[in-house]
């Protein structure tokens, strides 16, 4: 029996539900569908949100209790003590900062993770402020 392959989307459009098919999809759909894409692609896992992601999961082990210490979690994790401490180190940044370092593409793991934070959130935020303004601060 003969098959024949049609290439779908399926699209939300509020609780209706709608099934585009390139023959059929209108201009304004594929730039939609393509907007959208961008968008989810961006919203990706980057190097920098993996690292908060861990930092904060050792975190919870460590007020939780189920580890030790950081160096029962790098044994654990197959790392250095060192590497785990640098990247423990993002749990110590503001909450205005963390949010500004994952929502823009602009900042690497590298580039947060040379840098030398202050613990006083207040310095941290005017280093960001200083940032935005394209002034190198180190």
């Amino acid at each position: 029996m003969p098959t024949s392959f049609i290439p779908w989307t399926l699209v939300k459009r509020g609780v209706n539900r709608q099934v585009i098919t390139p023959l059929d999809a209108p201009q304004e759909f594929q730039e939609e569908a393509t907007w959208e894409r961008q968008a989810r692609e961006s919203l990706q896992d980057t190097a920098l949100m993996r690292a908060f992601e861990l930092a904060y999961h050792w975190q919870r082990l460590l007020d939780g209790q189920w580890v030790e210490s950081i160096a029962e979690i790098a044994k654990a994790e197959g790392l250095d003590i060192t590497q785990v401490r640098r990247i423990m180190r993002l749990t110590l940044l503001a909450p205005e900062v963390v949010e500004r370092l994952t929502g823009s593409p602009d900042f690497l793991l590298e580039q947060v993770m040379r840098r030398i934070w202050s613990d006083d959130w207040c310095e941290q935020m005017q280093i960001m402020r200083l940032s935005d303004q394209g002034q190198q601060v180190d």
